[in-house]
């Protein structure tokens, strides 16, 4: 789960770690009165998105008027921001957030990232901050400082120092750098985050460490013990079919496909849309119902997958161990007769119960297209949407 940019300033402040005075706006006019509650005569405006990349993208002005605010706000309002990270369909901007200016003299890259190789908290730090950090590896690997934290003992402030000497931190900055390395950490372990960035982390004119940005992402699995956390969900954010799926406990990613996918296994859905490219289609989702699949469950499954409008065909695929193939088709049939669809759906069935689950299919006398193996679904769906695809072509051409 991800969150803005002025969420993860405030708990990483709650955490100790050096954040500008800023404050959150919904409009040009509370942008505005936003700056002169902060006061200064210089601001940054920055678009709540969750992306990076804001800044090239028109995201991040710096303003030295209210006025000046006002303009540029209205602007930001209701754009779609378009970065690197988020696709051509971009982000809506519906908050912004007003920053004093801060005036620095060094950029510093800083990331807490949970390493799967080591089982371990990475810490990946650059002096070359400013810049994401697949450039800085890329034009300046030697600058990239990594050091792995023993979770037995957590981060201590020897290694802390470490980080701190590598990076060239002035000897009168170190114990902030310990401080703001110590705060991360913590903030990271304790809210049970995957990610914690800070770029930049700047050393100010006035010889202060501080976080001019921020970016944190939780482990969605662990938020049932942080409820503070998962309030801070935008779903205005988010895929509108993922957080749909969310909201119904189902394992789902958008593409941009046309055949949508259910699947009960994410190793099998894998190799389901390995299967449709191989046959020559696009998977339109990655979707793994679980194990415990209810018919319940699967006509939920189904209604998710069918009201994507660029789904052309829908492939069930599901081996039975723990699921049952009777379940699954009972739940086919359900989603059908409750709300018919009006695209090809083949149905692959294997496992437990599984002549029960196609005598189902076969009384049910819906066109469910039936195949024994995936590579015969995958094969039936691709033609069965061409096939219907050239139908539909000649209808509108008779019309």
């Amino acid at each position: 789960m991800d969150i803005h940019e002025y969420q993860a300033k405030d708990i990483l402040k709650s955490f100790g770690v050096a954040v500008p005075d800023g404050a959150l706006a919904y409009s040009p006019e509370q942008a505005a009165y936003r700056a002169r509650e902060l006061g200064g005569d210089r601001w940054v405006v920055k678009a709540q998105v969750h992306a990076g990349g804001r800044g090239k993208a028109g995201g991040v002005k710096l303003c030295s008027s209210d006025h000046e605010i006002l303009d540029v706000t209205s602007d930001m309002f209701g754009m779609k921001l378009v970065t690197h990270q988020t696709g051509p369909a971009g982000k809506g901007v519906y908050r912004v957030y007003v920053e004093a200016a801060t005036a620095f003299e060094r950029e510093i890259y800083l990331g807490f990232v949970l390493d799967r190789t080591t089982q371990r908290v990475m810490i990946v730090a650059s002096g070359e901050g400013g810049m994401e950090i697949e450039d800085i590896s890329a034009t300046r690997p030697d600058s990239i400082v990594r050091s792995t934290v023993e979770p037995a003992v957590g981060l201590r402030d020897f290694q802390a120092r470490e980080i701190a000497f590598a990076l060239g931190i002035p000897a009168a900055l170190t114990q902030q750098m310990v401080r703001t390395l110590q705060g991360c950490y913590r903030a990271f372990t304790e809210l049970d985050a995957t990610m914690v960035e800070i770029n930049p982390l700047v050393i100010t004119s006035d010889s202060r460490i501080m976080a001019l940005d921020a970016k944190m992402t939780f482990d969605g699995n662990a938020m049932f013990r942080h409820p503070q956390i998962a309030e801070l969900r935008d779903k205005s954010q988010e895929d509108p079919r993922e957080s749909r799926a969310a909201d119904r406990g189902l394992s789902y990613i958008g593409l941009t496909g046309n055949i949508g996918c259910i699947v009960n296994g994410a190793g099998l859905a894998m190799a389901t849309m390995d299967t449709i490219k191989l046959a020559g289609g696009e998977p339109a989702n990655f979707l793994d119902i679980g194990g415990g699949a209810t018919p319940e469950r699967v006509a939920k499954a189904f209604k998710l997958v069918t009201s994507d409008k660029n789904v052309q065909a829908v492939l069930v695929n599901i081996f039975a161990g723990i699921n049952r193939c009777d379940w699954v088709a009972e739940g086919v049939v359900q989603a059908l007769r409750a709300e018919p669809v009006d695209v090809p759906v083949v149905v692959r069935l294997a496992g437990t119960n599984v002549e029960e689950g196609l005598k189902i299919l076969a009384k049910s006398g819906l066109p469910i297209i039936r195949a024994t193996t995936l590579m015969e679904a995958a094969q039936r769906a691709v033609t069965a949407w061409k096939n219907d695809m050239a139908q539909n072509t000649k209808v509108r051409a008779v019309k």
